[in-house]
């Protein structure tokens, strides 16, 4: 059922002003404005409301048993309204962005917490997705932007690279690899390696890296999610790969990096094109950058033989 809330309006109007004119200059409406709204309003009850003569308007008695009703409920709307109206006033403000989940999980919360020294009075939304999720909530403005990796994203949007991410070979501090200060591809036949597949793209950037060098390793299990595959690692299921930013000093594992070859990924910012961050938008795009580059480990050219 519709509530025809303008014809209710004209209606209160009309009884409260004294006339079909006065609701008119109350309402800033023409007459006929507020005639066409309450005969809409009658038809759909399929009652007359108000007796009209070229003297006066009068209520008929569907009317009287109406005005009260529109009155409390007029009266709730407004309140409603003033209330919501209130609450904009004194509600924080909040900050949107996208970010991967293997780069939130450990290397942002610094950056936040330095942007809450200097706005205070912003909250911050993170949404940890995948990179498609990330472009989609970039170019539909639920997030100011996002940081991502620069893949062609179907929408469009600004990409502004701003590290390569090598991936790094993690393993068990008791395994004899975490003794190596860097690990070649090749001396990972053998191993048992956990692989980690769709959504997070990691395998098919190692597929097209390693080209028919991948076939003599072993991927005994595979996981969706890094965490996951972290997880197994600290099992002593295996091995695993990953990109650098996605091991934390609190995972008890060892990290190092893979040469011959290495392999990156390059993590940029996405924006709308033509859009224009606010000035506590680029402070904690330009801190959250900061952060993540500072988290990247050191380039060893030579593994250990």
């Amino acid at each position: 059922m519709q509530i025809d809330f303008l014809g209710m309006q004209a209606f209160l109007a009309i009884v409260e002003q004294g006339g079909f004119q006065q609701a008119a200059a109350h309402l800033c409406l023409s007459q006929t404005a507020v005639s066409h709204r309450i005969r809409k309003l009658e038809a759909s009850l399929g009652v007359t409301l108000l007796a009209r003569t070229t003297r006066d308007v009068t209520l008929t008695d569907a009317g009287r048993a109406l005005l009260p009703r529109v009155r409390s409920a007029m009266r709730e709307f407004e309140l409603s309204y003033d209330a919501l109206r209130q609450h904009s006033k004194t509600a924080p403000q909040w900050l949107a962005f996208g970010c991967l989940p293997t780069l939130a999980a450990h290397r942002i919360a610094p950056a936040l917490a330095r942007f809450r020294e200097l706005h205070p009075a912003i909250a911050v939304r993170v949404f940890d997705n995948s990179i498609q999720e990330i472009a989609e909530l970039t170019h539909a403005e639920t997030t100011l932007f996002g940081i991502s990796v620069a893949t062609a994203n179907p929408y469009n949007l600004a990409v502004d690279p701003f590290a390569d991410e090598p991936f790094v070979l993690v393993c068990r501090p008791d395994h004899p690899l975490a003794k190596r200060r860097a690990v070649r591809w090749d001396q990972l036949k053998g191993e048992t390696l956990i692989r980690i597949s769709l959504p997070a793209g990691n395998s098919t950037a190692i597929d097209d890296a390693l080209g028919q060098r991948r076939l003599p390793l072993r991927w005994a299990y595979e996981s969706q999610h890094t965490a996951v595959a972290l997880s197994f690692v600290r099992e002593g299921l295996g091995l695993t790969v990953v990109p650098a930013l996605s091991v934390g000093a609190g995972d008890g594992l060892v990290a190092r990096p893979l040469l011959q070859p290495s392999i990156a990924r390059r993590l940029a910012v996405l924006t709308r094109r033509g859009a224009v961050l606010s000035g506590p938008a680029q402070v904690l795009r330009d801190l959250l950058v900061a952060a993540l580059c500072a988290g990247l480990p050191p380039q060893d050219d030579e593994p250990d033989e």
